[in-house]
């Protein structure tokens, strides 16, 4: 660890602390009702309504479906990209060799490559799981709503919409957590080349998330209070 420098440090702490602390804004903070995550779960609640009040329910399975599906083509990348990455870390010195190359890397030591390349790992390793679990709680989405009476009454129907919507809404955070991972992964890529450059690309992609989640057109249209 003493070939680490101070730099690769620095910029490590840095993108913990970004992607850490960007979780906490748009899920946690008082402003992540403001976000499209909280705009999102209102969208579910009346999907939620509408889907009791129907007595074919098809086309909501077939949007589950569509969700399922897309979480699927992730979870199977990023195996092929775990795998692809234990493949780099048994040629580790090959890898060293091509990124010597690059314009304006900086010689590394066989330490701090493999710490590089382990990190990278470990976000994909949490991009899978978050998929994974995503998965499963659509596949609970999709019992729940097959075990959703048609035109409940009273508070049963309330506690029904809640129910359905908030499995939904969990869903959909836990496959939005592994979208983050991977802008992030990205961004971890770069500290291959210069720490200077991993600690810019991870600050632009909380730049680029937060456009996105907060301030994107998308939300505009979908938040009444900013239509």
């Amino acid at each position: 660890m003493s070939s680490i420098s101070t730099l690769d440090w620095v910029a490590l702490g840095w993108f913990l602390a970004a992607w850490a602390g960007y979780g906490w804004l748009s899920e946690s903070s008082r402003w992540s009702q403001r976000g499209l995550m909280g705009v999102s779960h209102r969208f579910r609640l009346d999907w939620a309504r509408e889907m009791l009040a129907r007595d074919l329910r098809v086309s909501d399975a077939a949007l589950v479906g569509n969700l399922m599906q897309s979480v699927s083509f992730y979870a199977n990348t990023t195996i092929y990209i775990i795998a692809g990455l234990l493949a780099v870390l048994g040629a580790l010195d090959q890898a060293m060799r091509f990124t010597a190359d690059l314009p304006f890397a900086r010689a590394t030591s066989r330490e701090l490559a493999e710490l590089k390349l382990l990190l990278l790992l470990t976000v994909f390793v949490v991009a899978y799981f978050k998929f994974t679990w995503s998965l499963r709680q659509f596949n609970m989405l999709s019992i729940l709503i097959g075990a959703s009476p048609t035109n409940p009454d009273g508070a049963g129907r309330e506690r029904m919409v809640q129910r359905v919507a908030m499995v939904n809404s969990l869903a959909g955070d836990e496959f939005n957590r592994g979208i983050r991972a991977y802008y992030f992964g990205l961004a971890a890529v770069a500290w291959f080349i210069q720490p200077w450059l991993f600690l810019f690309l991870t600050a632009l992609v909380v730049v680029v998330l937060y456009r996105r989640d907060f301030t994107s057109s998308v939300l505009v249209v979908l938040d009444d209070d900013r239509g």
